[in-house]
């Protein structure tokens, strides 16, 4: 048989808890601190993602010059690729910027931990475009074959092999820390950096094109093989697309507040539910930044019971979560 209960004449207990900063001065502990939700290592990701933007802007320059000298498509598409990096790198860490600059800013409500999703966003969206261009241009090449000058075209191209190893290196050591540096309780397997992340897919397929660029242009010098190098362009346009669509993927759920963690949504909702005996209203798990989730629930209990409860809870079982709002209703009749 039906019941209908009013809600409104019950008790409700509202608690934020804001984790962070376990020295607050009134001795609230992880109760109360501020929206500060930047990755691990932040500030030397910003330093290894401007150093590996001006180490790739010096080659590019080189590289393009060389690619309009020789009429290599190869050459030239990588060259035009790396041009992308550079925007990316170069927004990769204006993100990192802006994140540290508007980390205690009260306009943002969430703090400023997306500004690296938002650039993931768009740098995916470049290398997709730069996908479309490249396998436009080959199709092209394959169909109106052109003079390359395979010789010199070659040593360009490995020595933008090279560069993009050293870029590689230099984004390496920030990449493998926000991957194993984030293992804060059961959430840490959403703690990467997608702007980051971003910024090393962008070196990896330029040295995947640079690598291609140089099998193509060896087998066209030494072979007669002169098909290869538009050939590879479309390869490599076939590869940059498909980390360019990962790439939107991921960086857009952020964006877009999706379920930061469906397995760990499904975790509270044991904990609350099954071990606790509420039942849960509503209930919001997303992401922060790199390594912050935030979580906002709201339970109705049959039994007397407050928010301080619920988050000690909370926090004992799951100690990733950064930032946390309880609402609790109490109604006895409720079941």
């Amino acid at each position: 048989m039906a019941h209908t209960h009013d809600h409104g004449d019950h008790s409700h207990h509202d608690h934020h808890d804001h984790h962070g900063h376990a020295d607050d001065t009134h001795g609230h502990g992880i109760w109360t601190a501020g929206h500060v939700f930047l990755g691990q290592g932040h500030d030397r990701a910003l330093r290894r993602a401007r150093l590996a933007t001006i180490v790739t802007a010096v080659f590019m320059a080189v590289e393009i010059s060389c690619g309009l000298a020789y009429r290599s498509m190869a050459l030239l598409a990588d060259g035009v690729h790396m041009a992308t990096h550079v925007g990316a790198l170069g927004l990769a860490a204006l993100a990192y910027w802006l994140a540290r600059r508007h980390a205690g800013s009260g306009r943002f409500s969430f703090g400023s931990g997306k500004f690296g999703d938002l650039a993931a966003f768009a740098s995916a969206l470049l290398l997709g475009a730069t996908a479309i261009a490249v396998a436009v241009e080959s199709v092209l090449r394959l169909i109106r074959p052109e003079t390359v000058a395979y010789r010199d075209a070659l040593l360009i191209a490995a020595i933008g092999l090279a560069v993009n190893l050293v870029s590689a290196l230099i984004l390496k050591d920030s990449h493998s820390h926000d991957h194993h540096g984030h293992d804060h309780g059961h959430a840490h397997s959403h703690g990467h950096d997608n702007n980051m992340r971003a910024a090393y897919v962008h070196v990896l397929a330029d040295a995947a094109t640079s690598l291609m660029a140089i099998l193509a242009l060896a087998g066209a010098y030494y072979f007669g093989l002169g098909f290869l190098d538009p050939l590879s362009g479309l390869i490599g346009a076939a590869v940059i697309a498909s980390w360019a669509i990962g790439l939107i993927r991921d960086s857009s759920l952020v964006l877009l507040d999706a379920d930061a963690d469906p397995a760990l949504s499904k975790g509270i909702r044991q904990l609350l539910e099954a071990e606790m005996g509420t039942r849960i209203s509503d209930l919001h798990l997303w992401r922060l930044g790199p390594g912050h989730q935030g979580l906002i629930v709201s339970l109705i209990s049959p039994s007397e019971t407050s928010a301080e409860s619920i988050k000690t809870a909370l926090r004992r079982r799951y100690p990733g979560l950064s930032h946390v709002t309880v609402e609790v209703a109490v109604c006895a009749d409720c079941t």
